[in-house]
C-alpha cells in the first residue's frame, strides 16, 4: 500500500484541530506521532490520521463506524 505523508496545514484542515492541540494530544499519546522528514520538517501518515478520525467518529456515535466496521485503532479509548 502506498503511504501518503500529510504536512501540518493539511492535518489541521482534516482534523479541525489547532497546532497546539495536535502536539498536546501527541504528547498524551492520544494522536498519531509525526515522522521526521528532515532537519526542520515533519509529517503524519495519512492512514494514521484517518484511523484517528474514524475512532473519534466511533466514540462520538456510540461505537457505530461510518464504514460499518469495528476499528482496531491504537487511539481507541472505549
Amino acid at each position: 500500500m502506498e503511504q501518503m505523508i500529510l504536512r501540518l496545514p493539511k492535518v489541521k484542515a482534516i482534523t479541525g484541530l489547532s497546532r497546539s492541540t495536535i502536539y498536546l494530544r501527541m504528547s498524551e499519546g492520544a494522536f498519531p506521532k509525526h515522522i521526521s522528514l528532515g532537519s526542520r520538517a515533519v509529517g503524519w501518515l495519512k492512514s494514521e490520521v484517518s484511523d484517528w478520525m474514524e475512532q473519534r467518529i466511533l466514540e462520538s456515535r456510540g461505537g457505530v463506524s461510518p464504514r460499518g466496521e469495528e476499528s482496531h485503532s491504537p487511539y481507541c479509548y472505549s
